[in-house]
């Protein structure tokens, strides 16, 4: 898992300062999920839930936000101005920790989050006036590391409000040298470091796409590569929620690659 013992968690509104808060996850309490063969869950009898979606939810849909990274942009500035309209980086030593325009750059079709075990990267996904806005849809990201061992990375739907209890949905989350999970936080005030979890068994090193499909007030579904892999009917959040991604500033040097991301509003 991403230092779950230890990760501090930040979260902050567009031009805010960013508060932390340490989050260690006790056991899951799941009980309403679907966990198929390939992965696990760590609810002791997972069931599939009525609304279960079986398909790919993104699939014949047209994105309300997509980035390819097709543009080459060095780090330090260019990186910034060219994906304006897509990334919206925390300020440069937020928390610390958090030093985003020395790490991040495009080249090949990809973004490349740069991992040196001193810098980590934070950010979110959109455009400056939409980024903070989603109340429903899913959210697709495609995405492997190299390296990084002890690092790690949480790709999440963090809540606008910057209020816990409004719900955090991590996914892909954990150490580069393990599986990507899922991580569905409590939205019970005081209770937000429990979670439902699922571990998907795969491997950071390969290429994958990761959706979280949000039903407001129904249901979240987990998907890997277009397969419905979990799906939990509680804690489901209601209120406007940014798609972002925080990366460590521990471990080994190595990368975190992101093919793509795409959103897509509630049907």
């Amino acid at each position: 898992m991403f230092k779950r013992a230890t990760t501090v968690v930040l979260v902050a509104a567009a031009a805010a300062a960013l508060a932390i808060t340490a989050a260690a996850v006790p056991e899951s309490r799941a009980t309403s999920s679907a966990a198929p063969a390939g992965g696990s869950s760590s609810s002791a009898s997972p069931t599939p839930h009525p609304t279960t979606v079986a398909t790919d939810p993104t699939i014949g849909r047209t994105p309300t936000f997509s980035v390819d990274f097709d543009t080459p942009a060095a780090a330090n500035g260019p990186f910034a101005a060219t994906y304006a309209q897509s990334w919206q980086p925390y300020p440069d030593g937020t928390g610390g920790k958090y030093w985003s325009s020395k790490m991040v750059s495009a080249h090949d079709g990809y973004m490349d989050i740069a991992l040196d075990g001193e810098h980590g990267s934070a950010g979110t996904f959109g455009t400056p006036e939409d980024a903070w806005s989603h109340v429903g849809g899913s959210f697709s990201v495609r995405a492997r590391a190299t390296g990084g061992d002890k690092n790690g990375a949480a790709i999440m739907l963090w809540p606008t409000s910057n209020d816990w209890a409004d719900g955090e949905l991590n996914y892909p989350e954990g150490n580069f040298d393990g599986s990507p999970r899922v991580f569905h936080h409590s939205m019970l005030p005081g209770d937000e470091k429990a979670s439902d979890n699922y571990n998907t068994r795969v491997s950071w090193r390969d290429w994958h796409t990761y959706t979280t499909e949000w039903i407001p007030g129904r249901a979240i579904h987990y998907y890997l590569d277009g397969k419905l892999v979990f799906t939990v009917a509680r804690n489901v959040p209601t209120t406007p929620h940014r798609y972002m991604v925080q990366v460590g500033d521990w471990g080994k040097a190595g990368h975190l690659q992101i093919d793509w991301v795409r959103t897509y509003d509630a049907q």
